[in-house]
């Protein structure tokens, strides 16, 4: 007889661990008057608290710097939130050395032990998600709705990856002869990762990379973003509160060119999980993919690189629905989502009447700081992009036709403010319908007939998000055939992908890897073994 299998999410916990069926956050409703004011107070609250320290975590130990990132608020670059410490070559090789030491304990951890956490570190979040989100509001310039559902997407993975890695935790049988062998599957954990998270979404993905990593049981390098350090700090505070071991996740704020290079580079690193720019990305997989002296393993790396999206608008569309969502899609946290829509391809026959819809729309974007609940276009993240995007602001002015262009007014000079922008007449070949502008500036493609919206749209070395919006069976069978990208909507916007519902990540030069929030993310965390064990006449009996 074959003896049962024992389940891996089980083993050394006391009964097996009792979670409900996954069910994404639900956001606030800032159209009730106490949810409103509930978040009116947080937004007090976390201001009486600035100046926030946030040290590095090393081995569990918090370490001082004596370099400092000092964090302003972009919607006003004269408030000062606080600052994080900056991580040189000496904190990175004890950080990478902690990660090494605890990772042979946390690694033997139980799944159902790891999961237990990461749920204990969900309900923390969830009872301080208004304070988190204010905290974003200033960090980030995010406003109110885009903050709470970056929050409400950090506590989504949590819960998420906690119950991927009770699936993937337990052994798998495989085939077996005559029932004389047991042959089966598990998953292992990897080893040292380094989490390098983006500003524009500095809840929810970093921590999305870092706790699937935790919860597969790796240790983990967690570089946030320079601008946004201290939402991070904030996040890894409610992981301690719940029993972080010391070592499982070392936090590592700091420039890319010391804590990224150290991280693609060390021999002890085995993966590196990282968001951001194309150039960025590029660089660390030449990099990642060298093998240094001692080195016993093929590094992995996922990493997620932006879009050049687009929406077609076909001639059959519902246009009030198709502007609505369009705008949202493009000027939502002033486009600085790499889901964010930058390409309206939009079919002859409607065009005139979508740019008489689109203009309209467009003059009603409000811009203001985003702690204002009025607020429809924010500040960008720094002055480096707030320079970048003015120059493809200029460029748009000079080879195309301007539909709409707004004013930043006094605002310009308290924050980094950009107006959105909408160009016309620009051609698929065009810088303007090519190269990534993350910011609020938006190109207007005309279309002769949908063979040549989805030329259009697939023309570009970008496969992130697009969409569609027709009343067309026919087109809408043939986009998802046909239109080349990662997320595909289809009659709603082409932002705001969900953990469980709609697995976000893109091919092409968007990314390489699986997609987060969906059922083969860990697994890129995890090494696949199989056992084979002959059942007949290997076991002996003592004399």
């Amino acid at each position: 007889m074959t003896p049962p299998a024992q389940p891996l999410a089980t083993v050394g916990y006391p009964g097996r661990l009792a979670v409900p069926a996954f069910r994404n956050e639900t956001y606030r409703n800032f159209s009730d008057p106490a949810q409103r004011q509930a978040f009116e107070k947080a937004l007090d609250d976390v201001r009486a608290a600035f100046r926030i320290e946030a040290p590095l975590v090393i081995g569990g130990k918090r370490v001082e710097t004596k370099k400092k990132i000092i964090v302003t608020s972009p919607s006003d670059t004269s408030l000062v939130l606080g600052a994080s410490g900056s991580a040189g070559p000496k904190e990175m090789q004890a950080a990478i050395a902690a990660a090494t030491a605890a990772f042979e304990s946390w690694s033997r951890t139980t799944p159902g032990e790891r999961a237990r956490l990461m749920i204990e570190a969900a309900a923390r979040m969830r009872a301080d998600r208004d304070r988190l989100a204010a905290l974003m509001v200033f960090e980030a310039a995010k406003p109110w709705r885009e903050a709470d559902a970056d929050i409400c997407e950090a506590i989504d993975f949590l819960e998420y990856y906690a119950r991927e890695i009770l699936r993937l935790g337990s052994r798998e049988p495989l085939q077996t002869w005559y029932e004389v062998e047991r042959n089966e599957l598990y998953y292992a954990p990897l080893g040292v990762v380094g989490v390098i998270g983006p500003w524009n979404f500095p809840g929810a993905i970093p921590l999305g990379m870092m706790s699937a990593a935790v919860v597969a049981g790796n240790t983990t390098l967690w570089k946030p973003s320079s601008q946004t350090p201290l939402i991070a700090w904030e996040m890894l505070r409610h992981l301690e509160a719940c029993g972080l071991p010391p070592g499982v996740v070392n936090f590592v704020p700091g420039p890319g060119t010391v804590v990224g290079e150290a991280l693609v580079s060390s021999p002890d690193v085995h993966m590196i999980a990282f968001t951001g720019s194309k150039e960025v990305g590029l660089h660390i997989l030449r990099e990642a993919y060298v093998p240094r002296p001692g080195q016993q393993h093929v590094k992995r790396v996922v990493a997620e690189m932006g879009g050049k999206n687009a929406l077609i608008v076909d001639e059959s569309a519902a246009l009030d629905d198709a502007v609505l969502d369009l705008v949202y899609s493009a000027f939502g946290f002033s486009g600085q989502k790499c889901s964010a829509c930058s390409r309206l391809v939009v079919h002859r026959a409607v065009y005139d009447d979508v740019v008489a819809r689109l203009r309209e729309e467009a003059a009603r974007l409000t811009i203001a700081p985003a702690w204002d609940p009025a607020c429809r276009i924010n500040a960008v993240i720094d002055a480096k992009a707030r320079a970048k995007i003015e120059e493809y602001i200029a460029l748009g002015r000079k080879e195309h036709k301007a539909l709409f262009v707004g004013e930043t007014g006094k605002l310009g000079k308290q924050g980094h403010y950009v107006p959105p922008a909408i160009f016309l007449d620009v051609k698929r070949d065009d810088r303007l319908a090519r190269e990534e502008v993350f910011g609020p500036v938006l190109a207007v493609l005309k279309a002769r007939d949908f063979d040549d919206a989805l030329a259009i749209a697939n023309a570009s070395e970008y496969a992130l998000t697009g969409g569609l919006y027709s009343r067309s069976w026919e087109n809408l069978e043939r986009a998802k055939r046909e239109l080349r990208c990662g997320n595909l909507y289809l009659n709603r916007g082409i932002t705001g992908a969900m953990v469980g519902r709609q697995p976000f990540g893109g091919f092409k030069m968007s990314g390489i890897g699986s997609k987060a929030g969906g059922p083969d993310y860990l697994r890129q965390f995890l090494v696949a073994r199989t056992a084979s064990e002959n059942l007949l006449g290997k076991l002996t009996t003592p004399d």
